[in-house]
This record gives structure tokens, C-alpha cells and sequence, in this order.
């Protein structure tokens, strides 16, 4: 499905299903789309994450109601998915300004949220620096952890600088590896890839490894080994500081590459992050890469 398209019918889907537990989930059922890629994707283009759309959806119809003053706040606060009076009330006046009752009695004080309407402007994503290679499968091994597409630009770059700090700090000091762990870390470059996968084992999260190439030795406990199978890969190539470069391409890939390419679209629930081995990461020539599986339309 064409891109925009494919982000229309997800408005249109959760506007449907607003009030329904699980409607960012049945958004990427309903559109054949692995839950991690749309929710990265409508976050990039839209500026909110599915579930801050469906929340302030909630808000404002809530305010409305709030307003015409015909249901009492506990009924509000169930109807519109909080478990408690409290956290509702808490929650509408970080949204509004004010709470419902004093909304009803200056009802200029809405704040309104309506429903988004999807026009893309397509801006010259075929210049970006990308090739598309057709690999076999391939094995990678690493550091694991469950992450939430809501606060995942939170929680890895902290995932990150604890595996940095842990594993990686010790070695630029000098350490030799001596636990098959720290081995593993040196000898397969783990930390040359971060990897998400979504394949449905973690309910509401998908997976995120810290990486390197699996060599076929035995697995340390605390490392996991993920297989990926044969396909195209699309490779976006970075050159910059660490983070900026790698999201400004990121963003480029969703804003730009997706709904202005007429040959790809995503194949598989899974992206890989690049990065050199340099240990600069604020360099200005620092490389990176944003991999894709894709197939032909």
C-alpha cells in the first residue's frame, strides 16, 4: 500500500476505534503493517506518537462534553479510558488548562484536537544516498532489551550508555576481555548494530539488540543471538554527529523516501542501525547507516 494511503487509513482506523483499548495495534493489523514501523513512521510525520493522538482525541471530545455539562466526571473519566475520577481530572487540565468544571464555565479555554488530515509534500527523497542489495540471511548477536515505540526515544539512547559504560569503557581503558561475555563483546563488534524487531513475542513492545556478527560460537549468558533472513535491504547512508545525523535521515526515509517511491515499500518487521567503529561519534565525518528490508511493489 502506498504510503500516505497507508497513513490516512490509520487515522481513519483510529478514529473509528477511539475509545477501544489496543487501537494502535488494530491500526497495523488493519493496514498489513508491523506495529514498529507505523508507529515510527506516523510519530515522524505527524509529530505524535499514536497513542498521544488517541489521548488527545479523547481530551477534546471529553472537553466537548465537559462543556454541554450532561455526564458527571466519573462517567467521563471511564468512558475516555482512565481508571480513576483523579487521573482523568489530572490529565485534563495538563491538556485543557483547566479542570471540567471550571472548563464549563469558560468554554473559550477548549483546546481543540481534530481529527488529522494526511497531506504529504513530497521534497526530492530519491536524492537521498541509499542502495538497495539483495543479502542472505544473516546472523547478529548481542544485548537484548524490550523496548515501547512510545518512549523508545527515551529509553535506548539509556540502554545504550549503560551497555557503553558496562562493556565497552572498561576495553578503551585497557581491559583485556576474560569472561566469554567479554569476548563475545570484542571479538563479534558488538555495538556495530542496533536492531528492532517486531515480531509479536513482546505485547506492546517490540525487541531491541545491541549487536554485532555472530560468528557461530557458543552463545554467553546475557547474549542472544537473532536470525534474519534473505531479502532486500534499502541502505541509507549518514555521514555526522551522532544522534542528529542518523535521525535527520531517519526522518528524510518516512517524511520523503516512503511516499515519494513508486518501486519500494517495507517488507519485514525489522530495521538495523550502522555505525562504524570509530569512537568518535560527534565527528562531522562519522558514518552511519539506516537499513530497511524491502520488496518491489
Amino acid at each position: 500500500m502506498e504510503w500516505t494511503e497507508t497513513l490516512r487509513r490509520t487515522v481513519d482506523y483510529l478514529e473509528a476505534h477511539l475509545l477501544e483499548d489496543g487501537a494502535a495495534e488494530g491500526a497495523a493489523q488493519a493496514v498489513y503493517l508491523s506495529p514498529l514501523y507505523l508507529q515510527k513512521g506516523f510519530k515522524l510525520v505527524t509529530g505524535y506518537s499514536m497513542g498521544e493522538y488517541v489521548r488527545h482525541r479523547r481530551l477534546y471530545l471529553a472537553g466537548l462534553e465537559a462543556i454541554a455539562g450532561r455526564e458527571k466526571v466519573i462517567d467521563l473519566a471511564y468512558r475516555y479510558g482512565y481508571d480513576t475520577p483523579e487521573s482523568f481530572s489530572k490529565a485534563f487540565s495538563r491538556f485543557h488548562g483547566v479542570s471540567p468544571a471550571q472548563l464549563r464555565q469558560c468554554p473559550e479555554r477548549l483546546v481543540p484536537f481534530l481529527p488529522l488530515k494526511i497531506t504529504l509534500s513530497i521534497r526530492g527523497g530519491h536524492g537521498m544516498d541509499f542502495t538497495v542489495e539483495k543479502m542472505e540471511g544473516f546472523q547478529l548477536i548481542g544485548v537484548e532489551r524490550g523496548a515501547s515505540p512510545e518512549t523508545s526515544y527515551q529509553e535506548l539512547p539509556k540502554f545504550w550508555d549503560e551497555f557503553i559504560s558496562a562493556h565497552c569503557k572498561p576495553m578503551w581503558a585497557g581491559k583485556s576481555p576474560e569472561t566469554a561475555l567479554e569476548k563475545a563483546v570484542c571479538e563479534c563488534n558488538i555495538g556495530e548494530f542496533g536492531v528492532c524487531i517486531d515480531d509479536g513475542s513482546l505485547p506492546d513492545r517490540f525487541r531491541y539488540l545491541i549487536a554485532g556478527k555472530y560468528d557461530g560460537r557458543e552463545v554467553p549468558e546475557g547474549l542472544t543471538v537473532v536470525t534474519l533472513p534473505a531479502m532486500e535491504w534499502a541502505r541509507f547512508r549518514c555521514s555526522g554527529p551522532m544522534p542528529e545525523a542518523l535521525q535527520s535521515v531517519n526522518t528524510k526515509i518516512f517524511q520523503e523516501w516512503l511516499p515519494g517511491n513508486p518501486e519500494f515499500e517495507i517488507a519485514y518487521g525489522a530495521n538495523i542501525e550502522w555505525y562504524s567503529m570509530e569512537k568518535d561519534t560527534s565527528a562531522a565525518d562519522y558514518e552511519s547507516e539506516i537499513w530497511l528490508p524491502v520488496r518491489r511493489k
